[in-house]
């Protein structure tokens, strides 16, 4: 049987979600995200065509969305009225597409979620027939809220957007994961394949990176090294690693039944 990612009803093969922004060309991205494995990648609505400029390069030539799942995203929203208004241009543009992510910002220094925008949006998002996933802070209490009023992921980040500093309080998304009854998706803030790993070893259901492939020296290099990284990690997890110890008092060769030497 297949382990798969349901996102809102529908399942995936690969745990890996990936954006599409920060890279060189449209081809780059391509060959980046084919690598990866992804099957949902995210676009920043305001920052990337996908219809809005005719006539210009588009991603959806690059990454066709008969092959790939959009997640229209509100990178760059400072408020919770700008991100509703790019949701709602996004399913104009994509056809009545409906599974979207919503992230509201606090600065535009630290790119830290905005919460109290961000639960503003989620609901009147919710309300109007978005499929929501959403970037938190890792607050469990306000994961549990965004869970609650409707949206189908919560995606809290590991450490700042993208500061590469890997997990900083696995505690508090142990706590999330443990409460979530839908997926919880580790958004912004790995650097590399071991933090991914870590992400998956904990019990997420998935991670979501775009810079830390992106601002690799070697972009494709690094989207295969992602791909491999959240296949093992899940593994783990399931496997269920031993306790940690000490010291263990059960040597992994036993000292009896030895053969003797007489």
């Amino acid at each position: 049987m297949e382990d798969m990612l349901t996102i809102a009803g529908k399942g995936y093969r690969s745990r890996l979600l990936v954006g599409t922004g920060k890279y060189k060309d449209f081809d780059e991205t391509r060959r980046a995200v084919e690598a990866s494995g992804a099957e949902i990648v995210t676009v920043a609505i305001r920052r990337t065509n996908i219809g809005q400029e005719p006539g210009q390069p588009s991603l959806l030539d690059a990454l066709p969305p008969s092959r790939f799942t959009y997640l229209p995203n509100t990178a760059g929203c400072y408020s919770a009225d700008d991100a509703i208004r790019t949701l709602r241009l996004a399913r104009e543009l994509l056809d009545g597409h409906d599974l979207v992510k919503l992230e509201v910002l606090g600065d535009p220094q630290t790119l830290f979620p905005n919460m109290p925008e961000t639960l503003k949006a989620a609901a009147t998002l919710v309300k109007d027939g978005f499929k929501v996933m959403v970037y938190c802070s890792d607050d469990p209490i306000q994961a549990k809220q965004l869970e609650e009023m409707g949206c189908v992921a919560v995606m809290p980040l590991a450490s700042l957007i993208g500061s590469g500093m890997g997990i900083l309080n696995p505690w508090n998304l142990s706590l999330i994961i443990e409460k979530a009854k839908v997926p919880v998706l580790v958004d912004a803030g790995v650097g590399t394949a071991s933090d991914a790993a870590i992400a998956m070893e904990l019990g997420c259901d998935g991670v979501l990176m775009n810079t830390a492939i992106a601002g690799a020296r070697n972009p494709v290099l690094m989207a295969g090294a992602m791909k491999k990284a959240v296949e093992a990690g899940r593994e783990a997890f399931l496997a269920g690693r031993m306790p940690k110890k000490l010291y263990s008092a059960s040597p992994s060769s036993p000292t009896t039944g030895l053969i003797s030497s007489k």
